[in-house]
Formats: structure tokens, sequence, C-alpha cells
């Protein structure tokens, strides 16, 4: 695969010329316990005009080589993967986020992410036409990219890849080492140019999210959303303010691993802790402090007839504003992430686990949101 750099921008893979398709898929209910769930069950991004179903799926894992996958992906993941993106739809989740630095020789991986999503789309669409799958990316604040016109530039690189002509929401991936109100001036031409829907950044503090507000509230345009590593046993964003000042105002908070990448599901046990990277974040030792809170998240869910991902997952999404986009690798996953929907924890539940949660030393997060 060739890395491409030129004056104006640079891009992370070459690329062919898009087809002309349409993003955006047709809902079920997704569960039945006590909430009504139907196609109409959607929620606004933020002061936008987006509307997106109340979960999403992380597409990190798919094509990736480097984080995931065991170091190896190949044609059973590459099916394992569009299983899941069709058992997402099937089962009325439909908002998908990706990134430009996904399986990107960048990142050492295989092939990316969203050229797998516009694949999947694509070939989903010639048997289903008329289905609405919602779209978010991600601008990479690369130390090279030193301007507004980076931002249009790589956006019409991920759009090639996607296979799309615009995407429904577009975020900067984290803070940049420099050019940051250059990165925000560019969001804003992305949307004034018809490329978006939405607008959001990922991993940004309490002071750079509202920095990034105001500079786009001049130009009339809302910031949708921040995303943000948060889980049951990580909420830095409680603690720091960036979910305070998210409620305050109007913006979105989008949870990534919001099941600490598989340690809040019950798979792993001090016995059997995940391998690779996650490995050392999730140590035998955490697993151990954290099984008192694993047995009481699959008693709850015994009560609903709920597993504990999805537990978790409805934790989240209690909080309010909130928007949890777990990864899913498989059709299996999709399925039971979706199985989070159309029910609801009570408030003591979810104080409960709140209370039971704060016992345990927090997992370690990316440490980009501190910069």
């Amino acid at each position: 695969m060739a890395m491409n750099v030129s004056s104006a921008c640079f891009s992370v893979l070459s690329y062919k010329k898009p087809n002309r398709i349409r993003a955006v898929a047709s809902e079920k209910s997704a569960g039945a316990v006590t909430l009504k769930t139907d196609k109409e069950d959607k929620v606004k991004l933020g002061g936008s005009e987006l509307k997106v179903t109340r979960l999403g799926i992380g597409a990190w894992s798919w094509g990736d080589t480097s984080y995931w996958n065991n170091f190896q992906w190949d044609d059973k993941k590459l099916k394992a993967a569009k299983a899941a993106f069709c058992a997402s739809v099937d089962s009325g989740v439909t908002f998908f986020d990706t990134a430009e630095v996904y399986g990107s020789p960048l990142a050492l991986g295989d092939v990316t992410s969203e050229t797998l999503l516009g694949r999947f789309i694509k070939e989903r669409e010639r048997n289903n036409p008329g289905e609405e799958v919602a779209v978010a990316t991600k601008f990479a604040a690369l130390p090279w990219r030193l301007s507004r016109q980076s931002v249009l530039c790589a956006l019409k690189d991920s759009l090639n890849r996607l296979g799309l002509s615009s995407v429904d929401l577009y975020q900067l991936h984290w803070p940049g080492i420099w050019g940051n109100e250059g990165y925000i001036d560019g969001l804003g031409d992305s949307v004034e140019k018809g490329l978006v829907k939405a607008v959001g950044v990922s991993n940004y503090n309490e002071g750079r999210l509202r920095d990034a507000y105001e500079r786009l509230k001049k130009r009339g345009i809302p910031l949708a959303s921040n995303q943000v590593n948060y889980s049951l046993i990580y909420r830095a964003p409680e603690q720091n303010g960036v979910k305070a000042a998210c409620d305050e105002l109007g913006i979105t908070l989008i949870a990534y691993c919001p099941i600490a990448q598989g340690a809040l599901t019950g798979k792993y046990t001090p016995k059997n802790p995940p391998s690779g990277l996650r490995g050392r974040i999730y140590t035998p030792e955490f697993l151990t402090k954290l099984q008192p809170l694993l047995n009481r998240i699959k008693e709850i869910g015994g009560n609903y007839g709920k597993t504990q991902t999805q537990v978790v997952l409805n934790w989240l999404i209690a909080q309010e504003n909130v928007v949890p986009i777990p990864g899913a690798k498989n059709a299996e996953q999709a399925e039971e992430f979706a199985g989070a929907l159309g029910w609801r924890l009570s408030n003591e539940e979810v104080e409960e686990l709140r209370s039971l949660a704060s016992e345990i030393s927090p997992a370690i997060g990316f440490p980009v949101e501190n910069l």
C-alpha cells in the first residue's frame, strides 16, 4: 500500500475514485423489557440535526493488526467483520464509527477500516436499497498537518476510501501538537462545503472542548460530540469535567471502550486474561479486584434476562447524553450489543454499580485525553 504526501495534505493510503452511494439503515426493535425501541428511537448528536441510534458500533478492530486480531488479518476475520456489520443493521443499530488511521499503514494495519466499512455498505445496498447507515470517521492530527486545508484534504481521502460523497459525522481524533485552531476551522469548512452533516472532536479535555465549541459557534456551527474513553470502570469524564461540560453545552458524549475492551463482559478472568497489549492493562491482579463487580453485574443481568455486556452498556446509556460504541468483531457480538437497547436499569441499580466500581482503581486510559 502506498503513502502519498502532497503540499496540501497527507494521505495514509492511496485511494480509488469513490462510488456515489448513500450512507445512512432501516431499524427494528433491538429488544424489549420496559422501553419502546423502533425506527424513531434515535437521538440528536448535540445541537446538530444528525440523529443516530442510541448505541453505535466501533470499527477500530476491522483491518487492524497492531492492537487487535493477534497481529493477523485474514479472510475469516474479514467475513466475521462483514457479518458484524450486517447483524448490527438487522438489529437496528445503524451508527458506525471508524477513522482514517484504523487499519492504515501508519498504524501497521493490513487494510483500512474505512475501506472495509465502505465495501460493506456498498454490498449491503445492492440487496437492500434505501437503507440508511450513519457513518462517522476521524481526522488524525499528525504533526505535519499544519492547516485547515489539511482537514479538508484528509476528509476527501476518507470519502474516497469509504466510497461516499459525504459522511454524517467528522471528528478530530485527538488534539494536535499545534494547529488546533486551524483544525477546528477545517471542521467548519467541511460543514459549509456540504461534505459532512455534523462535526465533533475526540479525546478533548474540558478546556479544549469549550474552546472548540466557542470557535464553531461563531460560525453558527454546533459542536455535535466529544468521543472519549468512558466505561463503568473508567469514569474519568465524570471526574475531569468533560461529562459536565458536554451536558452544559449540549454536546453528546460518544463513549469508546464502553465495555473496557472486553474486561467487563465476564470473558476474562485472573487465570484467563486478554492477550496482547490489552493484557498489560487488564492484568490478573486487576481482574481479581474486578470479580465482585462482575458478579453483581451478572446478578442484575439475570433479573432482566440480559448479559453482563448488555448491563454495562445500558449503564452508560442511563447516564443520558451518552452514546456508547462498542467494537464488534462478529455477528454474535453485534447482536449482543443490540440487546442493550429497549430496557433500562433502575436508578438504584445504576448508583449501586457506580458505587461498587468506585472501590476499584480505574483501568488505565489513553493518555491523549490529557494532552
